[in-house]
């Protein structure tokens, strides 16, 4: 069976050779990683001005408009935004999945705009797992759990397939359902397995794409935990897409994306270890107590207001405003309250 799986999975990957020459041909170039401000070794992902359009024969969609993400290496954060904002976008373009069309995009040191295909495929390979809502993305349903999560490294030439396959299931808590097909499984097994299969190379970084948008409470909680684990104990930096926006309680920064850019931040004031401490007290707390907004200044200067405090300030979207200098602040005048 297994020989079968990786015979069918080999002719997938040379139809896709041949079907992507065009791409092989395309050799984008940029600046040495050393030289673009604001980059650092400290970085897994750093984009900046990113762009992405999409065209058809009589439209094009532009899906990023300049986007700027820095994410430190070890961090655990989400990605919030409504359908259409760019933020699927963006994870495809993290994972390799999809190419920019014009910026800057790091991720752990590799410049993603000046990859050959063939770098690209190992990268895919090597530094990415992704976990996606839907499980048919994930999973062979005929298969058993454990067979599943051993054909990633079986493609990859690993000799260890069923022993970390093993290990990898027992961590997900599910030591004793690795012989089970998933037709044997809940919605919430499954996800885990889902998991298991993302992590199967060791990847450095975890894209998942509302993991926990079609499961109950308890197995979200769950999952969110199996992350977080992840994260501290195996130093795998998690990246949440979603749309929800009560993530932040399970995260410890939390950016948005409007319209194809960032928007605004939500940094947790409190590390995870003292939020532990704290579990007890914090139940029912309100995200405000816990995290703080921040309002990013993208490198032209540039900020977006939320839309509630322009509504707030009575101020209409494409109006003129003042600015001015008040002491150590920067305060927003209406052409009418400047009147006054």
């Amino acid at each position: 069976m297994i020989k079968k799986i990786k015979s069918f999975f080999n002719t997938v990957f040379k139809k896709h050779k041949t079907d992507s020459d065009e791409m092989e041909t395309k050799n984008f170039y940029g600046q040495d990683e050393s030289e673009i401000p604001g980059y650092t070794p400290d970085h897994i992902i750093f984009c900046d001005g990113l762009v992405k359009i999409y065209k058809s024969k009589d439209t094009e969609v532009v899906a990023l408009q300049g986007l700027e993400l820095e994410i430190k290496k070890g961090e655990m954060m989400a990605i919030i935004g409504n359908s259409g904002s760019g933020k699927s976008t963006l994870m495809n373009l993290i994972g390799g999945l999809d190419v920019p069309s014009a910026g800057t995009l790091i991720v752990d040191g590799e410049n993603l705009l000046r990859m050959k295909k063939s770098e690209l495929l190992r990268y895919k390979k090597e530094k990415v797992g992704f976990v996606w809502q839907n499980n048919a993305r994930n999973l062979i349903p005929y298969l058993p759990a454990i067979h599943n999560v051993e054909i990633p490294m079986i493609l990859a030439g690993r000799k260890d397939a069923k022993k970390r396959a093993a290990e990898l299931l027992d961590l997900m808590g599910l030591k004793d359902r690795m012989k089970n097909r998933l037709s044997q499984l809940s919605g919430g097994e499954q996800q885990r397995v889902a998991i298991a299969i993302a992590m199967a190379n060791d990847p450095k970084i975890l894209l998942a794409d509302e993991p926990t948008g079609a499961v109950d409470t308890a197995t979200a909680a769950l999952i969110y935990n199996i992350f977080r684990k992840l994260n501290t104990e195996y130093g795998v930096t998690i990246i949440i897409v979603t749309h929800d926006r009560a993530i932040s309680k399970n995260v410890d920064r939390v950016v948005t994306i409007e319209d194809g850019r960032t928007g605004s931040e939500y940094i947790k004031k409190k590390s995870y270890k003292e939020q532990i401490m704290e579990l007890d007290r914090m139940t029912g707390v309100e995200e405000s107590e816990t995290h703080e907004e921040m309002i990013v200044v993208d490198r032209q200067g540039r900020l977006k207001i939320p839309e509630e405090y322009l509504e707030l300030a009575k101020i209409p979207n494409n109006s003129k405003v003042r600015i001015k200098m008040e002491e150590e602040k920067i305060v927003i005048y209406t052409e009418e309250k400047d009147e006054e």
